[in-house]
């Protein structure tokens, strides 16, 4: 109803006011189902619809017979007619079938009941009809046609029809005729217009409806071309930068033109300059987002523009590029030129660029391998910006710049010349060397400063100067400031920090290389702070924004860390240190946790009803640990070195063999573990027996066992003579240890329950005497005196003031 009131209007305009058919044909339905409904009675709505629905129908009855009292009149003389044009379609279809199938006589056959039973709303939609404008006369012509053929009444053109091929086939009809009409135009629209032309000339027919686009015009056939017009051109070029609508290979593309336009007429290289440093700008601003990679294309017009503008600025010496400089200042015409523009941050975007690229890319692809090549290209680039900045002497701030660029490309790389220390011919370590010098001189800024350090630091480790990276560490303080620094910083030390512990680890450095890895392993978190992947947690702790700026700062893959064989690394040397320590504290209740994450996987393995033979990594370290806690060195040296674990990670060390210090680690930390363990046991050990057992040299074997006594481990003494370990007996047993442990905690239960009614205030609990209620001891002197403490107590327990 409401949009029946809302078109009344229209109704009362065009059909003077007399209600629509169709209208009157869904109001009458409507109140047919109503009535219906409600004649089943009251036990029909209350076992066959909910209490709603029945509820709703009342609703609805009340609602529509207050609606139906408009149009009572117009109702009753539908219902009288309706039957009467139902009886008509079955007449027509009869008279149809019984005449001939000549396509005439049948639509002859149509048209006469039409006229018979038309009523005369029709001349209404006729007029109807021809108010409304159409797309052609002769589709209106078509389409009238087709109804008086087809639709006996007006309410067969509105009812749904059953098939859907036959609507499909008229929808295809209704098309071709369309384009036809269509093509028809088009084709006399083209005739005209070329009548029109003959005589003006020769004119191309472009056949096809779509037109060209039009390229713009750079400058007309007989205008002069010098200086002042070509960078007014390109001044409207550049103006268009960045504004809504602007085709960006449009521009790029003209800017290319007006470079080859400057180049034909010979307007010197300030214009070529200042024409390429455009271009460049174009060209990266084809990137809509900045976490967005540029494309193959786009990326190789890059590099060829950068390196012609390199090559220009370095063939003439006359032309000065500086930011500094203002565009009022900017000379193109003579020499010398001055330009504004800075080409070192061209070559700084440059290299994110393609640092972008390669994190883009499935790194498992032949694609990255093809665009991990480009980097010899970058790399080229700022070997030649770097020779353009130090020859134009910029200032030292730039030439930092340039330095850290270039060892951001070196510092990650194997110099296989550089493993060599007696080696003379000049290696990536000097390199290094002396471009860390230089911006640790001259820099002022503390950012470059520490990731110089930082290169120089990775890139010693790498090449196994273990001393040297760890004296430059110490010195530069770093662990100290490294909270207060950037992510990209903080990524970079966490990096080196790996490094520097897997250089000490294949030195033989044990414990340097576990206090290195710890911070990095003990959390879990090695993927995440290495910048090498994100982790999954389950309370999603970071937000969109955070997730996307740290996949910017993720790391390509070619300069990535093995995990594996970093996890390998630290769980080793927690087992060398661990160990030994469970071994000798072996009856201490206070013992402390080295390494948590080594602790977990023995508890996990011991946990575990069946123990197989080992498959993974953690799986062989750990069965190497449970043969070196009973002494049994070899079954530990064949767990971590076979040939499943020399491929999974012993071979990925490429600065040589780390598996014969790890067999020396194994058997001297063995042998430690077994005088630990057995001390209690024997009271000697003989010096030949144990070189015998764990294969390692006299001296060797006086040298553990001279520092394990030195440094109170161990309570022994050596006997020349005899070549032996005497023990002396003064580690209590395990009765003895477990039995001190208990008066520990006993003592420790009785001085808690004597705080207990000192925690309460106000409580009228019977106190007993404590050492706070004793009397005040006065001194004989009496000069002050003491309250009995629970040292005194503790004191005599033990003997110590004992009469």
């Amino acid at each position: 109803m409401p949009a029946y009131n809302k078109a009344l209007p229209v109704i009362q305009k065009e059909d003077n006011g007399v209600t629509p058919r169709f209208f009157l044909r869904a109001l009458a339905e409507l109140e047919d189902f109503v009535n219906e409904l409600w004649e089943l009675g009251n036990e029909y709505r209350k076992n066959s619809m909910s209490k709603n629905n029945a509820k709703s129908l009342a609703t609805l009855r009340q609602k529509l017979k207050k609606a139906l009292k408009e149009f009572e009149v117009d109702l009753q003389k539908f219902r009288d007619t309706a039957d009467l044009e139902d009886e008509e379609p079955e007449q027509t279809k009869a008279e149809t079938e019984s005449e001939s199938e000549d396509e005439e006589i049948e639509v002859a056959a149509v048209k006469e009941p039409k006229a018979k039973v038309k009523p005369a709303k029709l001349e209404d939609e006729d007029s109807e009809s021809d108010y409304w404008p159409s797309e052609s006369d002769s589709e209106d012509s078509i389409s009238s046609e087709e109804d008086e053929t087809k639709y006996i009444n007006i309410r067969e053109k509105f009812l749904k029809k059953n098939t859907q091929e036959e609507e499909e086939r008229k929808k295809r009809e209704k098309k071709e005729k369309k384009d036809k009409e269509k093509e028809k135009k088009r084709l006399k629209q083209q005739e005209e217009a070329h009548e029109e032309l003959e005589g003006q000339g020769d004119w191309e027919v472009v056949r096809g409806g779509v037109p060209m686009p039009i390229k713009p015009k750079m400058f007309d056939k007989n205008a002069e071309i010098t200086v002042e017009s070509v960078l007014k051109k390109l001044n409207e070029i550049v103006s268009a930068r960045g504004k809504k609508g602007t085709n960006k290979a449009e521009m790029v593309d003209m800017l290319q033109e007006l470079l080859e336009i400057a180049e034909a007429n010979n307007l010197g290289p300030g214009v070529s300059v200042k024409v390429r440093l455009s271009l460049v700008a174009a060209i990266f601003d084809y990137s809509t987002k900045v976490s967005d990679a540029m494309k193959v294309e786009h990326w190789d017009k890059l590099l060829v523009t950068v390196d012609q503008l390199i090559k220009m600025l370095d063939k003439h010496d006359d032309i000065t590029l500086n930011e500094q400089i203002t565009e009022e200042n900017e000379q193109f015409g003579s020499s010398p030129y001055k330009i504004r523009g800075c080409i070192l941050t061209v070559v700084e975007r440059l290299d994110a660029e393609f640092i972008k690229i390669l994190k883009d890319l499935d790194c498992h692809s032949n694609e990255y391998v093809i665009r991990l090549s480009d980097e010899n290209r970058v790399i080229k680039l700022i070997d030649e910006v770097t020779s353009y900045v130090e020859k134009q002497h910029e200032k030292s701030a730039d030439i930092c710049r340039a330095y850290i660029l270039k060892m951001d490309h070196i510092y990650y790389k194997i110099d296989m010349k550089a493993l060599d220390e007696n080696t003379k011919e000049p290696t990536s370590l000097n390199t290094m060397d002396r471009l860390c010098k230089f911006i640790c001189g001259k820099d002022n800024t503390d950012r470059l400063r520490q990731r110089a350090v930082l290169y120089q630091i990775y890139h010693l480790s790498l090449h196994n100067r273990w001393f040297a990276a760890r004296n430059l560490m110490l010195m530069s303080h770093l662990q100290e400031t490294i909270q207060h620094s950037d992510p990209p910083t903080q990524i970079l030390y966490n990096r080196t920090m790996v490094q520097l512990g897997m250089c000490a680890f294949r030195y033989g450095s044990i414990k340097d290389a576990h206090n290195a890895l710890l911070d990095i392993q003990s959390g879990g978190r090695a993927k995440e702070l290495l910048a090498q992947g994100l982790l999954m947690t389950r309370q999603m702790d970071r937000t969109q924004e955070q997730e996307k700026l740290e996949k910017q700062r993720q790391v390509p893959f070619h300069m990535q860390i093995n995990l594996e064989l970093l996890e390998c690394v630290y769980l080793v040397s927690a087992m060398l240190i661990e160990i030994p320590y469970m071994a000798a504290h072996e009856s201490d209740a206070r013992r402390r946790m080295i390494s948590k994450s080594f602790h977990h996987q023995l508890k996990m393995s011991e946990r575990q009803a069946v123990i197989g033979p080992p498959e993974s990594m953690r799986e062989h370290v750990v069965a190497a640990a449970k043969a070196m806690r009973n002494g049994n060195w070899e079954a530990c040296r064949n767990y971590l070195i076979n040939d499943k674990m020399n491929t999974k990670v012993w071979s990925l060390f490429k600065q040589g063999d780390v598996r014969p210090t790890l067999v020396r680690k194994i058997q001297e930390e063995t042998m430690r573990t077994y005088l630990f363990t057995f001390s209690k046991v024997y009271d000697s050990f003989s010096v030949q027996r144990l070189s015998q057992m764990f294969q390692l040299e006299l001296r060797d074997v006086h040298s553990i066992v001279s520092k394990m006594i030195i440094r109170e481990e161990l309570m022994a003494s050596l006997d020349e003579p005899t070549q032996s370990v005497v023990m002396h007996r003064t580690e209590p047993s395990r009765l003895q240890s477990y039995s001190l442990q208990l008066a520990d905690r006993l003592l420790s239960l009785v001085e808690n329950n004597e705080r207990i009614p000192e925690i309460k205030q106000g409580g009228r609990i019977p106190m007993q005497q404590g050492y706070r209620d004793r009397p005040y001891q006065r001194r004989e002197d009496g000069k002050g005196g003491a309250w009995p403490g629970r040292g005194d107590r503790e004191r005599t327990r033990r003997g110590v003031y004992a009469e």
